[in-house]
């Protein structure tokens, strides 16, 4: 079944996929009420909790340069277990936080832990995988954490039905356990070292970074990420806010969508790499972000009807959203590791990783802020992002001869 979806042969690969899976799992239950956690468990106010996420991100930011660093001296197998083991503390410490700067602290340390996930993963991925199935494993490895979230997401939803503290916090506690059994098996992960030997001087010292700051096409497709990131968190941060205190849709509604992006990525993903055969990597990049401008465009239609026919409107939405998500995320990761040299991959991908901690850091006081104020900037700022990120791709296609990569799927 498994290869008919379009995916790669997993079984010399068990270790990592289980792990991945278990981690999706756990942040499925939890990535949906995210910011409902603390607006549902504490007094702090919405924007106020906005600001506090923010914060937390923007602290993490010295960290993920210093996870590169790391990444490239111990390899990535190391650093991925290190990660979910800060996460299991993060998220325990949940339990514990009640006002403003106590947010602020167990963010960040939350925001540590997803940055040197983050940073170690493609590295992993890169490591551990058949170079030429660079978007194939990437999209497979993206659609298993989405069934994840999907399943998880079903749980999310019972909480915000249920909608009493001891439910959220039940949410937080099965996410830390996720982390703890996603750590025992990625340590039987084979593959993930240190990849250079040849290199040790040089990735002691700060040489790397100078060769990043100087590779300026690279750090055009990193500029190019942020505004894919910014568009791809709107599910996370915008959307489940609009849905419950800005439409005042019935709570399932927020499981709802997050089980419609998580089934279409899971089921779809595979299908779709294989539709971007023999098609450049930034013109199918490019589509993505027509895609995620029209799925916010009927967001916005969505806020002016009734309530029972929003609903649909909504969850149809997210379909178009989630094409977006499809047809995006594989090709750019891919692009990111084929552009970095082997040497400073560490390095390279944790300034990639850096557009995903700048989406942290702005989106959810921005997106707060805008739903605070009515119901359709939000959506204005998203379909300017997109229109602009797209506009960005073609500019650095141009110069990166990893963008402009035919794609193949030939697991």
């Amino acid at each position: 079944m498994i290869r008919r979806l379009g995916f790669p042969d997993a079984r010399h690969h068990k270790a990592l996929v289980t792990g991945i899976g278990i981690d999706a799992l756990g942040s499925g239950v939890f990535m949906p009420v995210s910011i409902l956690y603390f607006l549902k468990t504490t007094d702090v106010g919405t924007a106020r909790v906005g600001l506090a996420m923010s914060i937390a991100a923007a602290c993490a930011v010295p960290f993920v340069l210093v996870s590169g660093m790391l990444v490239d001296r111990f390899g990535a197998k190391r650093i991925i277990l290190a990660a979910n083991l800060i996460q299991v503390v993060a998220f325990v410490s949940y339990l514990w936080a009640q006002t403003f700067w106590a947010i602020v602290a167990v963010e960040t340390l939350a925001a540590l832990g997803q940055s040197a996930f983050w940073s170690a993963y493609s590295p992993l991925v890169a490591a551990s995988t058949p170079p030429d199935e660079r978007e194939i494993w990437f999209g497979f490895l993206g659609a298993l954490r989405n069934v994840g979230f999907a399943i998880g997401g079903l749980g999310a939803g019972v909480a915000v039905a249920v909608g009493t503290p001891a439910a959220y916090h039940a949410l937080v506690l099965i996410n830390a356990a996720s982390y703890a059994l996603a750590f025992a098996v990625l340590l039987r992960v084979r593959g993930g070292e240190r990849v250079v030997a040849l290199q040790d001087a040089d990735t002691s010292r700060a040489g790397g970074w100078g060769v990043l700051a100087r590779d300026r096409p690279y750090l055009g497709l990193v500029a190019t990420n942020a505004a894919y990131a910014l568009c791809t968190v709107s599910l996370n941060v915008a959307m489940p806010v609009y849905v419950v205190d800005v439409l005042v849709l019935p709570g399932w509604v927020v499981g709802a969508i997050f089980f419609i992006n998580t089934v279409m990525v899971g089921l779809g993903q595979g299908l779709m790499v294989r539709r971007m055969d023999g098609h450049q990597r930034y013109r199918v990049i490019g589509l993505g972000f027509t895609m995620y401008a029209a799925g916010f465009f009927a967001l916005a239609l969505s806020g002016t009807l009734p309530v029972i026919i929003a609903v649909g409107a909504v969850m149809v939405s997210v379909a178009i959203y989630t094409l977006g998500e499809l047809l995006g995320g594989p090709p750019l990761s891919a692009a990111s590791v084929d552009a970095a040299p082997e040497a400073y991959r560490g390095r390279y991908l944790s300034a990639y990783q850096l557009s995903w901690v700048a989406a942290g850091i702005i989106a959810p006081a921005l997106y707060l802020a805008l739903l605070a104020h009515d119901r359709f900037s939000v959506w204005a700022a998203l379909i300017g992002i997109a229109v602009l990120g797209s506009l960005g791709l073609r500019a650095v296609a141009a110069r990166l001869p990893a963008a402009q990569t035919t794609i193949t799927s030939a697991g």
